[in-house]
């Protein structure tokens, strides 16, 4: 195993199990490789078999996703780099203890309940994702494979199939997360280029090169679904926005010796994002042409994968879905542990893929996620806005630093009211009104942070403690 194996392996066993209550010594401090080793391969995942259909499903043209998502992924790792990763080297400390030193610790229970469903929800469609690969190497019609449209299991042969790619998803991440990393870490590369073989294949039948004319759509979509080009930015900007914006990645992050670390996501948005999302979406693209394919009924990742490259394609599949499923397993079950701190790691772990299992049974969040994974920001993302605030402008305008660390609070309602009124309002606006939910992370943030400084300036720059409940 290479010296930048084990670096990446010490720095992902040190985020989940080190130094969880104080700042990160000085001798546990990483260089970039690490960093950049761990985005390739995390962002490289099952899910974007998925999303690259689903961009020629909602319509995306040409211009969208050669541009709109060269800028949106630009503007992701801009997060990470000036906002994220400098507060992470700042501080040094893992979002929950922030956290908790900001809001007390009762309302990080609250938070880490809905992280932890959160990220179950988005690794029960990486489940999906690779059922749709298992079931390739069934007899033909023993496994229905879901459309685009289907929210439902589509049958027994379906729901066993999920089930049992789920259990063992959930047996490896309880073993902890170097066993995970080193897998998803020696299959990064190899996934990649099975992305790019995917859509050179498919470039060679269809007959052409020209791009453009390939990515522009032939007709607008029945359903009435269409993306736009500041669509695809802000998907692609914010379909991270819980790790950058959001402040997720402060747990990894305060391990990098200098902020320029934050540079390290470019190579999962880049590689990961920007040029397997549009291979994926060249797949689409050929059984629609060719086929006769309805794009909004869509075809199932595992079907386009195995005719373009067969069995080498089927199994990245199931890799890319498994390497990204099982540190979001892992995630899950570290956030449900941080709300009943007595339960055992391995127990918190099992309950995370019992609840990812029962979402990926259902299509509903694979076939969804250009809207899922905006809703996700949504929810999350205002959380990182009070960090922001406390890093960079609580000094400036007269409120408290860690506020529930000076006084000893442990529910800071400041912190309670700030967070769920934009995104209630966010999510009635999704609801409601239709708006795209990649376009309300950032207004949801801003309007949390806003409401955290007038609430805290009214209370008189200090939090007002409730006590526990």
């Amino acid at each position: 195993m290479t010296d930048l194996v084990h670096e990446i392996e010490d720095l992902e066993e040190s985020a989940g199990s080190e130094y969880e209550r104080r700042r990160v010594p000085e001798k546990a401090l990483r260089g970039p490789a690490a960093f950049w080793g761990m985005y390739a391969g995390e962002h490289t995942a099952g899910t974007e078999f998925m999303i690259g259909p689903l961009f020629v499903a909602w319509g995306a043209d040409a211009a969208s996703l050669i541009f709109g998502l060269l800028i949106g992924n630009l503007l992701a790792v801009l997060t990470w780099r000036y906002l994220t990763t400098v507060i992470a080297c700042s501080e040094r400390l893992t979002l929950y203890y922030k956290l908790e030193r900001i809001a007390g610790p009762w309302l990080v229970k609250l938070y880490n309940l809905a992280n932890g469903l959160l990220f179950c929800f988005l690794a029960g469609a990486m489940i999906t994702v690779s059922a749709t690969a298992v079931g390739q190497f069934f007899p033909p019609g023993t496994v229905t494979m879901p459309t685009f449209a289907d929210t439902m299991p589509t049958g027994p042969a379906w729901i066993i199939s999920c089930v049992a790619i789920g259990a063992v998803m959930t047996l490896v991440a309880m073993l902890g997360y170097g066993v995970v990393a080193k897998v998803g870490h020696y299959a990064a590369p190899w996934m990649f280029l099975v992305f790019v073989a995917c859509g050179l294949v498919t470039l060679g039948r269809l007959g052409s090169y020209d791009l453009w004319e390939l990515l522009t759509p032939a007709a607008e979509p029945a359903d009435g679904k269409k993306i736009s080009f500041l669509g695809v930015v802000c998907f692609s900007w914010f379909c991270n926005a819980a790790m950058h914006l959001g402040m997720s990645d402060l747990s990894v992050l305060r391990f990098a010796r200098k902020p320029a670390a934050g540079w390290a996501p470019a190579a999962g948005m880049f590689l990961g994002h920007y040029v397997a999302w549009i291979c994926a979406a060249l797949l689409l693209i050929y059984w629609v042409r060719v086929h006769g394919v309805d794009p909004a009924q869509g075809k199932d990742p595992g079907t386009m994968v195995n005719d373009a490259v067969g069995w080498a394609g089927l199994l990245c599949v199931v890799i890319a879905g498994w390497t990204t499923a099982n540190p979001t397993m892992y995630r899950a079950g570290l956030a449900f542990q941080g709300m009943i701190p007595a339960m055992p790691r391995k127990a918190a772990t099992l309950l995370a893929g019992a609840v990812c299992i029962a979402a990926g049974i259902f299509p509903a969040f694979a076939m969804n996620l250009l809207s899922f994974v905006g809703l996700y920001g949504t929810v999350l993302a205002p959380v990182g806005a009070i960090i922001i605030v406390d890093h960079f402008l609580a000094d400036t305008v007269g409120i408290l630093r860690d506020p529930a660390a000076q006084t000893g609070g442990g529910f800071n309602w400041i912190v309670l009211v700030s967070w769920l009124v934009p995104v209630a309002v966010a999510l009635w606006l999704y609801q409601e009104r239709g708006v795209f939910a990649s376009y309300l992370p950032l207004p949801a943030a801003v309007a949390c942070g806003l409401l955290y400084i007038v609430l805290s300036k009214v209370a008189g720059g200090k939090p007002q403690p409730a006590g526990a409940p």
